[in-house]
C-alpha cells in the first residue's frame, strides 16, 4: 500500500496529509516553520522585509494589490464558505464583478463580462471538478485565474507556466540532485511543485497555457484531478489532496504551437469560455481601468482624460477583428493578429507614456498610431495591405478622424 506523505509529528513523520498554516513550508521531511518569517508561494521571506518588497513590486500579486478589498469582503461575508476558502462563493463573485458592501466599501470590478460566466467558474471550484478557462488570446483568462485564486485561497502564486518545454517535474515534483546522488531517493531530496503544495495545503493551483504543454505532460494531471492523488513511485508513497484543493487551467486554440487536450483530461475539467467584450462600451471601460492601474503602478505622470483616443483604438481593433465597420455598412479584411483587448491596453499604455514624457501631456492620435500599426501589421506583406485599405476606405472618410488618418499615414510610410 502506498503511504501518504504529510507533516511530521513529535514521534516522527505523520503519513496522513493535514492542512498546514500559511507560514509553513513543505520540505522533503514535511512541513517546517521558520520563526519570525512568513510563507508566500513556497518561498520563506523575512516578515520585516516582505511588506517593503510588496510595495516595491512592479506588479503586485492580486492578493496584495487588492488586500483591502479582500479584507473588507471577508469582514462582511456571513455566507457559508467551502472548506479552507477565504471567502464564500458569493463574495468571490462580488470581488471579481464589483459592488458596494453594506458598510459603503466599494469593490472595484476585476472582470467586465457576463455575470453567469463568473458564477459558473466560482461554483466549479467549490466542486470536485477542475476549472478550464478557455478563450481567444486577450480575453483575461490569466487575469481571472489569478483573481479567483487570490479570493479563494489568498495566494495566487501556486503557478505552473505552460510552454512547449514544460517538463513533467513542473507539474508533479522534482529532486534536490545533490541529496539524490548522495543518499538516493528520500523525502529530504524531494522538491514539491506548485500543484503538490496546493494539494497538501488545500489551496488553488494554477496552470497557465495548458495547451502549450506537450500532450504526454498534460496527462500527468489526469490522476491528480480524478483520484486527487499524486503518486511518488520512487518512495512508494503518495500525496493526497486535502479538502479545498482545486486547479484552474487556462487555454486558447488560436496561437501556434497548441496541443489538443486528450478526451480523458478534458473530462476532468468544467470548461468556461470567456468571451470577447460584448460591446464597445464594455471594452473601453476595461481598457480605461487597466491603463489607469498600470499607469499608477509605473508612476507615469498624470495625463488628462484620454477616453476619446481609447475609444478610437477600441473601434479600430473591433472593426478589423470583426471584419465589418461599426455601422455594418462596409465589410473589411481581418489581419493575422488577434487584436485583443490586452493588445489595446498595451497600445494605450504605450501612448500614455509617450504623451507624458515626450508630448504635451495630452493623449493624442500621434501617441497611439505607432502602437496600432505594430499590433495590426504582423505579416509585413498581407497585413500592411489590409491596414492601408482600412485607412483609405474607412478612416479617411470618417468624420472627426482626419488627425488620426494623417498620423497613421505618416507612421505607415
Amino acid at each position: 500500500m502506498p503511504q501518504t506523505l504529510g507533516p511530521p509529528t513529535d514521534n516522527g513523520p505523520d503519513l496522513r496529509i493535514r492542512h498546514a498554516p500559511a507560514h509553513c513550508q513543505w520540505g522533503g521531511a514535511g512541513w517546517f516553520t521558520h520563526p519570525g518569517t512568513a510563507h508566500r508561494g513556497g518561498l520563506v521571506t523575512a516578515s520585516g522585509t516582505e511588506a517593503q518588497a510588496r510595495s516595491e513590486a512592479l506588479r503586485p500579486h492580486a492578493e496584495h494589490a487588492f488586500a483591502d478589498e479582500l479584507k473588507a469582503l471577508a469582514a462582511a461575508d456571513d455566507r457559508p464558505r467551502p472548506e479552507r476558502w477565504r471567502l464564500s462563493p458569493w463574495a468571490v463573485a462580488t470581488y471579481l464583478l464589483g459592488g458596494t458592501l453594506p458598510d459603503g466599501t466599494v469593490i472595484t470590478p476585476k472582470y467586465v463580462g457576463p455575470r453567469r460566466v463568473v458564477e459558473v467558474a466560482v461554483t466549479t471550484l467549490a466542486t470536485d471538478r477542475a476549472l478550464l478557462l478557455l478563450g481567444v488570446p486577450g480575453t483575461a483568462k490569466t487575469w481571472v485565474s489569478e483573481h479567483l485564486a487570490a479570493a479563494v485561497s489568498g495566494d495566487s502564486t501556486l503557478l505552473v507556466q505552460g510552454t512547449a518545454g514544460t517538463p513533467e517535474e513542473a507539474i508533479r515534483y522534482g529532486w534536490d540532485y545533490a541529496r539524490l546522488l548522495a543518499h538516493g531517493p528520500s523525502r529530504e531530496a524531494l522538491v514539491p511543485g506548485p500543484v503538490m503544495r496546493a494539494m497538501a495545503r488545500g489551496m488553488t493551483a494554477r496552470v497557465e497555457e495548458l495547451t502549450r504543454i506537450p500532450a504526454d505532460v498534460q496527462d500527468t494531471l489526469i490522476t491528480i484531478l480524478s483520484e486527487k492523488t499524486l503518486p511518488i513511485p520512487e518512495l512508494g508513497e503518495e500525496v493526497q489532496a486535502v479538502r479545498g484543493f482545486n486547479l484552474i487551467a487556462t487555454a486558447n486554440d488560436r496561437d501556434r504551437g497548441v496541443n489538443d487536450l486528450s478526451s480523458a483530461l478534458r473530462r476532468r475539467f468544467n470548461t468556461v469560455v470567456l468571451p470577447l467584450p460584448a460591446t464597445p462600451e464594455d471594452e473601453v471601460d476595461i481598457v480605461s481601468r487597466r491603463v489607469d492601474q498600470i499607469g499608477r503602478s509605473l508612476d507615469l505622470p498624470s495625463v488628462p482624460d484620454g477616453t476619446d483616443e481609447i475609444r478610437r483604438v477600441v473601434t479600430v481593433f473591433r472593426e478589423l477583428r470583426d471584419g465589418v465597420t461599426t455601422d455594418g455598412r462596409t465589410k473589411l479584411k481581418s489581419p493575422s493578429g488577434t487584436l485583443s483587448t490586452a493588445e489595446a491596453i498595451s497600445v494605450v499604455t504605450g501612448g500614455l507614456a509617450l504623451a507624458a514624457h515626450f508630448g504635451d501631456g495630452v493623449l493624442r492620435a500621434g501617441d497611439v498610431a505607432a502602437g496600432i500599426l505594430g499590433a495590426v501589421v504582423r505579416d509585413p506583406a498581407a497585413d500592411r495591405l489590409i491596414w492601408q485599405e482600412y485607412l483609405e476606405t474607412v478612416v479617411r472618410e470618417r468624420d472627426g478622424w482626419k488627425d488620426f488618418y494623417r498620423v497613421c499615414r505618416e507612421v505607415s510610410a
